[in-house]
């Protein structure tokens, strides 16, 4: 995560400066590249909730149809967050420009600030303001990625403050290992996110400098470049659809008789398992990407069709307003039709407001 807001960053900031010599460019920026986030996730919306209401005529429990669409719909959780970060990209290219290196340094010390009187203070609810703190943070360092001179000089440092800031959050102050949601911990290093998101960045980011200039020179050969592109077509639709492949999966396998999903994680059988189920996930995940590509593809629009900012930014807001409840429940609910149709016409009316120009 840490590694798509810094590219994030310097993509973001490459494209804002671009557009905003162009008063028209300018206009249409955010719901341009709002377009792109979008629209990919209508398609993952509508079928979960047409599987939520069949589910449901077909007498399917509703815990598990909610279990297994929340697992699914995932990954809109971190959808929606980006997209905020998105629509302030104005507003925080013109902090960078203003004071530069200090912003991240000022959000960093906010989000360390948030952690020591949460865990400090047993003030929990101040966790949440960290996803501004610390994934804007990580996307300012995108913009110093675009504009140092010489990034790599500072690669070790980087790396180096990582791995200090990791051992004393883990060793010391005794955070969760792992980096990711996980059954059984007291809390989470993601949901919210702590420090400890700006510590693994700060070692992931040092690694993506201290390779950069080896790996550009590599895609200056045809046959990488061109892969690169290939896959940048559709990576929001590989990124939207893996979990519900790997559901797919799951399911078949529990309807043939478990194959393997008993099996004590860690142990020789389970890993010698591994590449067997990687290998049916990305089966199924095959599939769903060529079929929903079309609206990865179909998401640029003309500028003449694109609304502005007052009418992208609400569209925005009301779509992650949507997302967010998916991500916190799913898609199914204890009504007559089995689905969450509040969460689900949310994301409807906002990807429509937020890309598609309905006023003058």
């Amino acid at each position: 995560m840490p590694v798509f807001f810094f590219v994030g960053g310097f993509s973001n900031g490459l494209s804002w400066n671009s557009a905003k010599r162009d008063p028209a460019r300018a206009r249409v920026w955010i719901s341009s590249r709002l377009a792109r986030l979008l629209k990919p996730a209508l398609p993952l919306v509508t079928l979960w909730a047409v599987a939520a209401f069949i589910a449901t005529r077909a007498g399917v429990s509703g815990d598990l149809i909610k279990a297994a669409s929340q697992a699914s719909l995932v990954p809109v959780w971190f959808l929606a967050v980006y997209i905020v970060i998105t629509v302030v990209v104005p507003i925080s290219a013109a902090v960078w420009d203003r004071i530069g290196f200090a912003s991240v340094l000022l959000l960093a010390g906010g989000a360390i600030a948030v952690d020591t009187i949460a865990f400090g203070l047993d003030q929990q609810w101040l966790r949440w303001s960290n996803y501004g703190f610390v994934w804007l943070g990580v996307h300012q360092l995108g913009y110093w990625w675009r504009s140092a001179e010489r990034p790599n000089a500072y690669a070790l440092g980087f790396i180096a403050v990582g791995v200090v800031w990791m051992y004393v959050l883990i060793s010391v102050l005794d955070f969760p290992v792992g980096m990711v949601s996980v059954p059984g911990e007291e809390f989470s290093n993601t949901r919210p996110p702590t420090t400890a998101m700006l510590a693994l960045g700060s070692v992931q980011i040092g690694f993506i400098v201290l390779v950069s200039g080896a790996v550009s020179r590599w895609l200056m050969n045809v046959r990488p470049w061109s892969w690169v592109i290939v896959l940048n077509q559709m990576i929001m639709s590989v990124y939207l659809w893996h979990i519900t492949a790997m559901i797919a999966v799951i399911g078949i396998a529990v309807l043939l008789g478990d194959l393997g999903l008993g099996l004590e994680p860690g142990t020789g059988d389970w890993w010698a398992k591994r590449p067997i189920w990687l290998v049916c996930f990305v089966a199924m995940l095959i599939p769903l990407v060529l079929v929903f590509l079309r609206f990865e593809s179909g998401s640029r629009a003309s500028e003449k069709a694109q609304p502005g900012p007052w009418q992208a930014v609400p569209g925005a807001l009301v779509t992650c307003a949507g997302l967010v409840l998916m991500a916190l429940g799913g898609i199914g609910a204890d009504n007559v039709i089995g689905v969450n149709w509040v969460a689900a016409g949310l994301v409807g009316l906002g990807v429509g407001l937020g890309t598609r120009r309905v006023w003058a």
